[in-house]
């Protein structure tokens, strides 16, 4: 009897001798992306599990990946909502001038992550412009400014 183990999960596979379903040359199965033998839609059903930090990671992997990610809107859609209720105002903007939902979690993630950190009070002893931390600061409407402001009036 003749065991392949696959390295990636430890796992053993046993064929006997001269087993056709293994061709020289082939590859084990078990090393196989999923993105290959998965219907598309169960493969973005696993990614629709990411953050959007690794989603994006994920991307970058390979073409296949990256296909499958970026034509899928409704990978970006499920993260827009968690941005939605931050940036209420420049996402629905976005939408209705017929952006992606890439494209708007692009535009909005880290505005609404700045936003996020300003209303939590990260940033309230601030004493001058040179305290500032980097990565703090992105383009603000007036309405998120004024949000911030009454926040920090309210501490």
């Amino acid at each position: 009897m003749h065991d392949n183990v696959c390295k990636r999960s430890k796992s053993a596979i046993f064929r006997p001798e001269g087993d056709p379903s293994m061709v020289p040359g082939d590859h084990d199965p078990l090393q196989q992306d999923f993105v290959e033998t998965l219907p598309t839609e169960v493969s973005v059903r696993i990614f629709s599990e990411l953050d959007v930090r690794s989603l994006c990671r994920a991307s970058l992997t390979c073409k296949n990946w990256n296909d499958i990610i970026e034509g899928s809107d409704h990978l970006w859609r499920s993260h827009c909502f968690t941005v939605l209720a931050i940036c209420r105002r420049e996402v629905n903007g976005d939408r209705l001038d017929g952006c992606s939902w890439k494209v708007t979690l692009v535009r909005n993630y880290r505005k609404g992550c700045v936003k996020r950190r300003w209303l939590k009070g990260l940033y309230s002893n601030i004493r001058s412009a040179d305290d500032i931390p980097p990565n703090s600061m992105c383009p603000l409407d007036v309405e998120t400014w004024g949000e911030i402001l009454e926040a920090e009036l309210e501490r």
